[in-house]
């Protein structure tokens, strides 16, 4: 038998109930706060990746699955989502639309890593965009967004974290103390951190080794080498945010694991068994567009794991509306019946009803314990006496009461009883 890849799963029985749910949730935030869907390929030129998220982060240099095509063109599984948007965005001329362009997407992405809770090789992001604002109100409209999604979902103990990377010249009086202050404590660093801090020495502070992460609670602050325009941008944002009363904590060593941010970014913080998740994040990242042959627009989005986002709500019991697999099962009894069945089932499905039948041969019993099992909420018993006397048995299978109904009444009759 030939098994799934590692790090991928299937989407199956009581799991597609809660994809279903959150898609749909999903969906429905953004169209709430007026963003409009964007799909694009899962196969991307590497080149894209490598220019946008930057050539030294973990993502390009372990993760990327990646790949020389028969024409011996270097091909990249996409690995995140902003990448390929912003590509979509200049090679289809969406500026010509007017500014600015406010895009989700959702699917699958690739990233060759550790399977872990809510971690997959193949794992799924929903994002949003906002392309052409440099606005702060831009900002606050995509953590507005992202709280909606998150309360929508009815999960009530994230936690929003916040910081300003500042300009380019902030963050490269930033990086300078930095050198200046791991320097020191080269030798003790972990060998990833040891080339990190040679480098890009900002992705430092996103090592996750217990001894490197206490070595950062003492390092300098982004927030302390902001200049006036930039430090005056923040306040703002956070004013605002405080007026729409979303609740965030600020931390002072939040980076991202992407080097295209730039500005205000953001995580969302979810506790999960005996850990802390992060189920959300995103920020500003002005500079991608012009680094892929566009013009100097600025931007801002999020993206969400949402494996991450259906364990909590597993974890959490959160209550979703699943419909049964069918409404309606029609049981007939031998081939005399089935003219019957068809004509029933064919007017219920015109109307949209989800209807069933049997496709087995089963017997009275078995298709009865089917109907059951598929959860049907009604079955129509269908054999030589009900034909001959031209009336019906309908069983209500939660009930279990029954009704003889006339034939000719049999379609209106159930249509009547599902809208009750």
């Amino acid at each position: 038998m030939i098994k799934r890849p590692k790090g991928t799963y299937d989407i199956i029985g009581e799991d597609a109930p809660f994809w279903h749910h959150f898609e749909n949730k999903a969906k429905e935030s953004a169209r709430v706060f007026g963003f409009e869907e964007i799909r694009t390929p899962i196969l991307e030129r590497t080149e894209l990746f490598k220019r946008s998220v930057g050539d030294e982060t973990d993502i390009v240099q372990k993760e990327m699955y990646t790949f020389d095509d028969k024409g011996n063109r270097s091909m990249t599984l996409r690995p995140e989502g902003t990448a390929p948007v912003v590509r979509a965005f200049l090679e289809n001329n969406l500026m010509s639309l007017g500014l600015p362009q406010k895009l989700f997407y959702m699917g699958p992405m690739f990233r060759y890593e550790k399977p872990q809770t809510g971690r997959y090789r193949q794992f799924h992001q929903f994002g949003v965009e906002i392309i052409g604002s440099s606005s702060s109100k831009a900002d606050v409209e995509i953590i507005w967004q992202a709280k909606y999604l998150i309360e929508s979902l009815h999960l009530h103990n994230y936690k929003f974290q916040v910081n300003h990377l500042g300009c380019s010249s902030d963050r490269l009086e930033y990086k300078k103390a930095l050198k200046a202050y791991y320097k020191d404590h080269y030798d003790s660093l972990c060998d990833d951190c040891k080339v990190r801090y040679e480098n890009n020495i900002l992705r430092l502070l996103d090592c996750k080794n217990p001894h490197d992460v206490a070595l950062k609670e003492k390092a300098p602050k982004l927030t302390e080498f902001l200049c006036d325009q930039c430090s005056a941008e923040y306040m703002t944002i956070k004013k605002q945010l405080g007026q729409l009363s979303i609740d965030y904590e600020e931390n002072p060593f939040l980076v991202r694991g992407l080097d295209y941010y730039t500005g205000m970014v953001f995580e969302v913080k979810y506790p999960f068994s005996d850990t802390v998740l992060d189920i959300l994040g995103g920020g500003r990242y002005d500079h991608v567009i012009s680094e892929l042959g566009g013009k100097d627009i600025p931007a801002v989005g999020y993206a969400c794991g949402i494996e991450r986002i259906l364990s909590i709500m597993k974890e959490e019991e959160v209550e979703i509306n699943i419909k049964p697999l069918s409404e309606i099962f029609v049981l007939g009894m031998g081939e005399e019946a089935e003219p019957y069945v068809i004509k029933i089932v064919r007017f219920l499905r015109r109307k949209g009803i989800s209807v069933e039948h049997d496709l087995m041969g089963r017997g009275l019993r078995t298709q009865m314990k089917y109907a059951s099992k598929i959860g049907a909420r009604f079955t129509i018993i269908i054999g030589d006496e009900e034909i001959n006397n031209g009336i019906y048995v309908v069983k209500d299978m939660e009930t279990g009461n029954q009704t003889s109904v006339e034939s000719s009444w049999i379609e209106n009759y159930i249509l009547d009883k599902l809208e009750e």
